[in-house]
């Protein structure tokens, strides 16, 4: 997709610019036109912010097992992959959504619909996911996102100088990630000084940073000295931070769901971070990020 057929939206302090294709947040621009997500560089990674679901990173053999029938299902699921239908649009507001096909069906054996809807209010972006259940049962699902941010931010100040500040205090160790991205059974400990994460390369030599029970429901990115990204994630109770050591972004991804563990086979249902939706009902899963100066 060129950028010209991007839906943009915007307030006077910033502009969105999302792609139907997933309903991917591809810019993010404050009032003087400065771009606050990633690159997007080949050398790196070409993703921007996908929407996952209705698994978060990897199953084990790229399948999920639903009542003793297996399920092909490819890493983070499809939703980041289909062309979402533009449902509302107005200057500072636009939502997307995508209903379940023949072809979804044959991944994911479920009736949904997906709303993925952002706004922008003054230095505010907020975005709301609503997965409704069109089913005569519970259906099962994760859900993440995957936003990444510019590292460094345009603000003036290097890499080295940024850092993730929490909410909370956040002890637990975390999780690791396997090399075929599945959670192994090892932990390692938090890398945080207080409630601060200071970003360095050599943190992602291994993947993402993944905690598997977080406490905080915001953080807070940026140099200390300059603009800040705030970064609140109330409904999502697992967070991944993640880049490729030298690339210009840092993702920080709220999720509810996570990767297989090694060795699981069980049902989909019985996965780690899966919830399910009773038949009729809407979940609804938020994130806001907002441009403090």
């Amino acid at each position: 997709m060129t950028d010209r057929q991007m839906i943009r939206i915007r307030s006077h302090q910033l502009t969105a610019a999302i792609n139907p294709f997933g309903a991917e947040l591809s810019h993010l621009e404050d009032g003087e036109g400065r771009e606050l997500m990633t690159n997007a560089d080949p050398a790196f990674w070409t993703g921007r912010a996908p929407i996952l679901f209705p698994v978060i990173g990897v199953t084990n053999g790229l399948q999920i097992r639903l009542d003793g029938t297996t399920y092909p299902m490819p890493k983070h699921g499809f939703a980041r992959h289909s062309l979402f239908d533009v449902a509302e649009l107005s200057d500072s507001r636009a939502v997307f959504a995508l209903e379940d096909s023949e072809q979804t069906r044959a991944a994911y054996p479920f009736g949904f619909r997906l709303e993925i809807a952002f706004s922008v209010e003054n230095t505010t972006l907020s975005v709301e996911a609503r997965i409704t259940n069109r089913n005569a049962g519970p259906m099962p699902a994760s859900f993440g996102f995957h936003p990444a941010f510019a590292w460094p931010l345009p603000y003036g100040r290097g890499r080295a100088d940024h850092r993730i500040v929490f909410e909370r205090e956040e002890p637990d160790p975390l999780r690791e990630i396997a090399p075929d991205g599945l959670i192994a059974a090892a932990t390692r400990p938090s890398p945080l000084e207080g409630r601060t994460l200071v970003l360095r390369d050599d943190l992602f030599t291994d993947d993402a940073l993944v905690w598997d029970h977080i406490r905080s429901q915001r953080v807070t990115y940026g140099a200390s000295d300059g603009p800040q990204l705030d970064i609140a994630f109330p409904d999502t109770p697992k967070l991944g931070i993640w880049t490729k050591p030298g690339a210009a972004y840092v993702c920080v991804e709220p999720w509810h769901g996570i990767a297989d563990p090694e060795g699981f086979t069980g049902d989909f249902r019985d996965k780690p971070g899966v919830f399910e939706i009773a038949p009729g009902d809407t979940k609804s899963i938020r994130m806001r990020v907002t441009l403090t100066a």
